[in-house]
């Protein structure tokens, strides 16, 4: 199982940690989307920015 991340709302305003995170997923502007592994990792860095992601899961 893969996670297919969005972006949908902008990083400013964020703070820096959050913005942090979006960069460690691949991420960095609106419509901007990455796949990613199911890991707790992953899935602990998109619990701190619920609110700028969509999370989408698609079978490997």
């Amino acid at each position: 199982m893969e996670l297919k991340v969005t972006q949908f709302k902008s990083a400013i305003g964020s703070k820096p940690k959050q913005r942090g995170t979006l960069r460690a997923l691949g991420l960095g502007r609106i419509g901007k989307s990455n796949t990613l592994p199911d890991r707790p990792e992953i899935r602990g860095m998109l619990a701190k920015v619920p609110h700028l992601v969509s999370v989408e899961e698609v079978p490997a």
